[in-house]
């Protein structure tokens, strides 16, 4: 999952809402059972993940031919599960509910609390995928339960695909296959996704919304360098550990220049209104000229805001030596970019060169995903998000929002889908502890994104 929610606004206080309901207490078990069922691709089941789901699926009403589970023999437990509720009118092209049942690798060593067991404390529920992306999953599950058991029937059809792969980039694509070998399965004329949500102050009061409108392209690059080596007790100037070094070091002083988007350029026109004084000022003067180095260093204070203004790279691993009494014969490091909309895999690779220095290679590494093809502001689609969020946060300004991380949208806008983040969501400033350590999420906004993302999903298919 992928939040760049990073500018303050009105601020507007909500009242604690729990499990205070019957359909609440029921969504929570689901939503329990989603969250402690381990889906990391290390050791988890996203397979097992999807049949759970799928019970529950067919305890509503839902028949086997509504479900497709899918997944390959060499991948086993990353497969995925398609529901399908049918609508009435043939007329109107489906819409696609789409999530990623994978979380990010988490080592209990390292957690104040069992990352794979559902902890509720001071306010919060704390586990991995609480935020990333378990809470919008069981929201998804949930809603088609709740639309089977009341007898809704929906005028379009409304979809869901849970995926595994997404937080990987090196494993099988759940998304990616289907957009391949099954889009039949898939298609529908607009996807929901994560991506958006809504940002809290750090007293929880809500600050804004985004809807998502494209993101960055996530691309890995391989920095190596290497020696002949020799015994640790007669060094030389010439060290593969020292190469490398030098060529992350180059990597840490770049910063690539300023660029625009329609989506951002937007995002940023509303938050320069929004936040007005020195910041609002810079950001006015980097909009009317993206090389103002003076506008750019005020604005490039907030880690959020430079990295939507930029592609960004950053060294992630390192990997050195082969014995502790020996010089380094190689010396490696992965170096993650978020590369920008309309530049490229090998334009920055170039420039990745030129930081590293003829000591040091580097290569684009394998595989190599479509780059993200920015969706329309389209009114069909911000009409309901806006009017269903005047309903449930009224007065919050919506932005849209280019991600600085990536999705799997890339792989259903690449056959003509496109894909929105949408709003709902509402996660601390610090993002909420995704990707990293005690991942975390408010009780009040998981019930209240809830109801929100009931209320969209209904307006949209009418």
């Amino acid at each position: 999952m992928k939040l760049g929610l990073m500018i303050a606004a009105a601020l507007v206080a909500s009242p604690a809402v729990g499990q205070t309901r019957p359909d609440q207490r029921e969504f929570f078990g689901l939503y329990k059972e989603l969250v402690e069922t381990n889906t990391t691709l290390s050791q988890g089941s996203c397979t097992q993940a999807a049949a759970q789901i799928g019970v529950r699926l067919k305890a509503a009403g839902f028949a086997d031919a509504d479900l497709s589970y899918f997944s390959v023999p060499e991948h086993p437990k990353e497969g995925g599960l398609v529901a399908v509720l049918p609508g009435a009118d043939a007329k109107l092209k489906p819409m696609l509910l789409l999530g990623h049942l994978d979380v990010v690798e988490a080592d209990p060593k390292d957690w104040t609390r069992d990352p794979f067991t559902l902890i509720e404390e001071n306010g919060y529920y704390y586990a991995r995928g609480t935020v990333d992306m378990k809470a919008m999953v069981a929201i998804w599950a949930d809603t088609l339960i709740r639309f089977k058991r009341d007898g809704y029937k929906p005028k379009r059809t409304i979809k869901m695909a849970l995926t595994c792969g997404e937080e990987t980039t090196f494993a099988w694509n759940g998304a990616e296959w289907l957009a391949k070998n099954r889009p039949e399965l898939i298609a529908a004329e607009f996807v929901l996704n994560e991506g958006g949500g809504g940002r809290l102050d750090d007293a929880g009061n809500k600050q804004l919304l985004a809807v998502q409108v494209g993101e960055k392209a996530a691309q890995n690059y391989t920095f190596t360098a290497t020696n002949p080596g020799g015994h640790s007790s007669q060094p030389v100037p010439e060290n593969a550990i020292y190469r490398l070094g030098d060529a992350i070091r180059g990597v840490q002083g770049y910063s690539f220049p300023v660029r625009f988007t329609d989506t951002t350029r937007a995002f940023f026109g509303q938050t320069a209104k929004t936040l007005g004084g020195e910041t609002g000022a810079a950001i006015t003067r980097l909009l009317a000229d993206p090389n103002d180095a003076a506008a750019n260093a005020i604005v490039s204070r907030d880690k959020a805001m430079h990295s939507t203004l930029r592609t960004t790279c950053v060294a992630t691993r390192v990997s050195a030596g082969h014995a502790e009494n020996a010089l380094p014969q190689r010396a490696t490091a992965n170096v993650n970019c978020r590369i920008f909309p309309g530049e490229t895999v090998e334009g920055t690779l170039a420039k990745l060169q030129e930081l590293a220095g003829d000591k040091v290679t580097v290569t684009a590494n394998q595989p190599q995903r479509p780059t993200a093809i920015p969706p329309t502001l389209d009114p069909k689609i911000m009409g309901p998000i806006r009017a269903t969020a005047a309903k449930h946060f009224p007065g919050l300004p919506i932005l849209p929002l280019m991600s600085t991380g990536a999705t799997d949208a890339v792989f259903l806008g690449a056959i003509g889908m496109p894909v929105y983040g949408v709003p709902g969501m509402f996660v601390d400033r610090d993002g909420s502890g995704t990707h990293g350590l005690n991942e975390r999420i408010r009780v009040r906004s998981l019930y209240e994104g809830r109801d929100y993302l009931f209320d969209l999903v209904k307006a949209f298919a009418g």
